[in-house]
Parts: C-alpha cells; structure tokens; sequence
C-alpha cells in the first residue's frame, strides 16, 4: 500500500471509530439519562428522547456508516474494526430501547387488568411500524380538523382551540379534550397530543386541542381557568362538531398532564372559575401523561429548578410565606373521594417529572378517591414519550383506546345508557 493510501485509510479508520463513539453515545445517555447538573440533564433529555422513541432511525443511520465507510477502507486500520464493536454494542442498545417499546401494549394490559374492573383486552397492535419511519406525520385520511376557534370571545390568539373530527361523524360523540405541555410557559395546541387525537377522531372521537394563558404574562391559576373556560366552551358548542356534550375526557402531558389531574380534581370550583362560576366542568376520566403532580415537595425531594421556575414566572410568590398556595395547585394534595377515573402514564427513566411523584399520586388516589386507577409505568420511557410516531406511541395509544373502551362500557354516554334501558324494557 503506498504510504498516502495508508495515511489516508487511518484517517478513514479513525474518522469512522469517532462516528461510531458519536452514535454510541446517544445510545447510553439513552439507557442512562444524566439527571444533574441542569444543563447536562437539558441536553441528556433531548439525546435519550430522540433516540430512545427513534432507535429504528438510529440503527438505520449507523448502518448506513458501516457500509459507507467500508466502501472507503474503514477495516484496512484497527480503529475501524473497534469502531465496528462500539456500533455492535450500540445496536444492543438500541435493540433493548425497540424491546421496551414493542412491549407498551403488554404494560397497558397488565396495569388494566390488575385494576379496572372487567378491562377488556387491549387492542392487538398491527403492523403499523412504518409510521415509526415517519415521526411527523400525523393526518388520517377522512378525518379533518377545524383550527383557531375563539373559546373566549376576545380574539386572543391564547384562547383558540382546534376540534379534531371525521367529515362523517354522527351526532353524540364522545369527546377527548387535550391540555399541551411546556413548563406552564411555551408550546401550544399544535405541538402536542396529535397521534392520539387524529386516532381517536379516526375510531369515532371528537378531540378539542387547547391553548391557555401562558407564563410570564400569565400567572397560575390563570392556565387551570383557561382551560376550564375551554371546557365551557366544549359544553356549549361541540354538538355543533358532533361531539357529545356530557362526555368529555381531559388528557395532556407534563404542564399538561398537571393541568389535566387538576381539571379532574377541581371541576365546579368556583375559586377556578371566575365570571362562568356555574358552567359544569365535571370530566368523565382523565388521562395525565408524565404530570407534575407536587408543586409544594412535601416529601423533601430536591425539587429546585422546578421551584425556581414557579417562584419567578409562573406562581410569582415565594414559597415560603405561600405553602398554602402551591399546595393548592398540587394535584396530590387536592386529591379527594369524588375523584374521576385516572388512567395515569410515566416513564420510568422520566428525568424532567421524576416518577416517584407520579407513583405518590397514584397511591394517594387509591387510598382516597373513589374511582379506578390504573397506572401505566413504562421501563425505558423518557418525557414526552408519544409527542410523534414511534413504536412506543402507537403501543400507547393502543393501551389508552382500550381504557376509553372500558370506560364507555361501564360509564356510557346519556344516549347509550336510553338505548340500555329501552332494551331492559324490551326484555322485561
């Protein structure tokens, strides 16, 4: 070999064994998300999520890399054949991710069975892993969605709201109502929840995504009234959409998921309803995905960053002095007898929501309320697990149809609890 080809396929090599280091890394913070300090967990967030819920994309990109630099004599050095043994443990990794993923359905069922009564099964998944392949694509044929209608009346961009639908739906629809994430502060109703709305709305749902007031011009309760003003909204128009106006679940993840368990937990307080003090904001269910259900940390967790953030832009008091106040906006401590349904959902591997706050809530729920509670704790999952496509998410929404289908069977909405009854007639 002349000695510039030689020179030139160690760089090769090496360049290949620095890709496959790249990649492999990804993979552990995947598996191993750092959880301090803020800004490595910021970051470690974004690299365990993408590749967790994308670990078919990543396999397919790191063996494009194989055959690339194979092409170019990556294996002529030593580094490519070591970079070829990171890419292999790399691979384990991200096949243990798919595992976990493909296995969603089975966690769903277990935690249905173990606690709603006659569960029903969960819907046998199909072959839909080519939506993995395209995270961003959420449109299903037939079903439509109607954007930025003004749930206040005052032209606020903050107040508008999209209903998800099929052009041919009937009358009498039950209805998903979805509260989005973003640390009380960012994001909106186009951002969050779309696979599972454009799912449920495809099988007969109506789905309303919301926007609310967001902090720092906002400060709490203004983004629990908000979301009640919405649910008011839903009460008196959806039948315009086809929806169901008595029968109406509210679902969200993170800030969402927070706002959903307190949505679920305060319906008719007038304290959160000022100037609509006698809408009825009752929920049939709800449906939390990796919540913030402790603003207050009575169990003495280190929860600073979270504190922080509520004391400056989001509650704006302090917490000392103001105990009564976080604690009021805490799902945990307003957890109560009359408490609706919970299908609650976590990561375990969550380093944004820890998951042991979602386990506290979950048990004070069971000990408390007065409803079923399934819980659904996802090994390997990371936060905002089913905001696009993955394998994962198409599980998840599997398991989260199979509970509105056992909710429906033993909570029916008015009109089919009038066909029940006519038929107890006819048999009588």
């Amino acid at each position: 070999m002349l000695p510039g080809v030689e020179e030139c396929t160690r760089m090769v090599s090496w360049l290949f064994l620095a890709v496959s280091v790249f990649g492999a890394l990804w993979t552990v913070v995947s598996l191993r998300p750092p959880h301090r300090p803020a800004p490595l967990m910021a970051v470690g967030f974004f690299a365990a999520w993408t590749t967790t819920e994308m670990a078919p994309l990543h396999i397919a990109w790191q063996a494009v890399a194989v055959v690339v630099f194979a092409r170019f004599g990556a294996f002529d050095a030593w580094p490519g054949w070591l970079g070829l043994a990171v890419t292999l443990l790399s691979w384990a990794g991200l096949v243990r991710n798919l595992r976990r993923s493909v296995h969603t359905n089975r966690v769903f069922a277990e935690a249905m069975t173990d606690t709603a009564p006659e569960p029903g099964p969960v819907p046998a998944p199909g072959t839909r892993w080519s939506r993995a392949f395209v995270p961003f694509w959420f449109a299903r044929r037939g079903v439509e969605r109607v954007r930025n209608l003004d749930y206040a009346g005052d032209g606020s961009k903050r107040h508008r709201l999209d209903v998800y639908r099929r052009a041919d739906a009937g009358p009498g629809a039950p209805v998903l109502l979805q509260i989005h994430g973003g640390g009380w502060m960012i994001s909106n109703k186009d951002q969050q929840g779309r696979p599972l709305m454009y799912h449920l709305a495809d099988h007969g749902w109506v789905c309303v995504a919301i926007n609310y007031a967001l902090s720092p011009k906002g400060t709490w309760p203004d983004h629990l009234v908000d979301c009640k003003r919405a649910l008011a909204w839903v009460r008196a128009h959806i039948a315009e959409y086809g929806g169901d106006p008595d029968y109406v679940v509210v679902t969200g993840g993170s800030a969402g998921g927070h706002l959903t368990a307190m949505m679920g937990l305060t319906a008719n307080d007038p304290g959160f309803q000022p100037g609509f003090e006698d809408a009825d904001t009752t929920v049939r269910a709800m449906i939390p995905f990796y919540g913030v259900y402790d603003w207050a940390a009575d169990d003495g967790r280190n929860n600073d960053g979270l504190r922080a953030l509520l004391e400056r832009y989001v509650v704006k008091e302090p917490f000392a002095g103001s105990e009564d106040l976080y604690r009021s906006a805490s799902p945990l401590h307003r957890v109560h007898p009359g408490a609706p349904p919970a299908l609650i959902v976590h990561g375990d591997l969550d380093t944004l929501a820890p998951v042991e706050e979602a386990r506290r809530f979950v048990a004070r729920l069971r000990e408390e309320g007065g409803s079923p509670v399934v819980y659904v704790e996802l090994h390997g999952a990371h936060h905002a697990f089913e905001v696009y496509n993955s394998i994962r998410t198409i599980r998840a929404i599997d398991g989260v149809e199979a509970f509105l289908a056992w909710l429906l069977r033993t909570d029916p909405p008015r009109r089919d609890r009038s066909a029940i009854a006519d038929g107890n007639r006819d048999h009588a």
